[in-house]
């Protein structure tokens, strides 16, 4: 039985989606031009795996094993058409910005992944949680990614944030030089793969200082 502990580690770092799985690259690398437009897909992704999952879980005895496939993309297209729905109907314009990567989220392989992979097997509460930290894991990433994009591409951040939490989020534009004239590259797709590739460099050198760390560690002789 997975612990609560280990299905945190395992989304916000040890298997996180975008960082170790690398799946969901399409999206992730397409939107993340801002912060908000990250925060945007990442929270919609988020509650698509844990509704997901926790349904999942719900029928796994119910569902024979030559159909759980389609029936486990059934239940994701059902539940990304009612967040595309309400997007439409509480954050329009934010939702023109994401356009087709909203729909696109059925196909997040992360997501087939997590309902066939933990889902199916394990009971509601944990499934819930492993949604939840999976696209936790992913929506930090995303809004990491859209924040060094943004920084580096429009020389602001949280730029457009009304978008998402109404026109009093207006004041929470933050811009770090008025007269930057942007750097192109940064917010076109090249610029999402060199970002991506920074993150993952970093999370890499941090797990090979954990190692060497635990190495010497063990490798010193014990007190007397």
């Amino acid at each position: 039985m997975t612990t609560n502990s280990e299905i945190t580690g395992s989304g916000l770092w040890t298997s996180n989606v975008a960082l170790v799985q690398l799946l969901g690259l399409c999206p992730l690398l397409a939107v993340t031009s801002t912060v908000v437009n990250g925060v945007g897909l990442g929270l919609a992704t988020m509650v698509t795996l844990i509704v997901s999952n926790t349904l999942v879980s719900l029928i796994r005895g119910f569902v024979r094993s030559e159909v759980r496939l389609p029936v486990f993309v059934l239940i994701i297209a059902c539940v990304v058409t009612i967040i595309e729905l309400a997007m439409k109907a509480f954050f329009y314009d934010l939702y023109l910005v994401l356009g087709i990567f909203i729909p696109l989220i059925v196909t997040n392989c992360a997501i087939i992944g997590r309902a066939e992979g933990f889902a199916s097997k394990n009971p509601v509460g944990a499934s819930a949680l492993d949604g939840f930290m999976m696209g936790l894991g992913f929506l930090i990433v995303l809004a990491v990614l859209g924040g060094m994009r943004e920084i580096i591409g429009f020389g602001t951040l949280f730029a457009n944030a009304n978008l998402m939490f109404g026109e009093a989020a207006s004041a929470l534009t933050i811009v770090l030089n008025a007269d930057y004239g942007g750097f192109l590259l940064a917010v076109l797709p090249p610029g999402a793969f060199f970002g991506l590739a920074i993150l993952i460099v970093i999370k890499n050198l941090i797990e090979e200082r954990k190692v060497v760390a635990s190495v010497a560690s063990d490798s010193l002789p014990e007190a007397t």
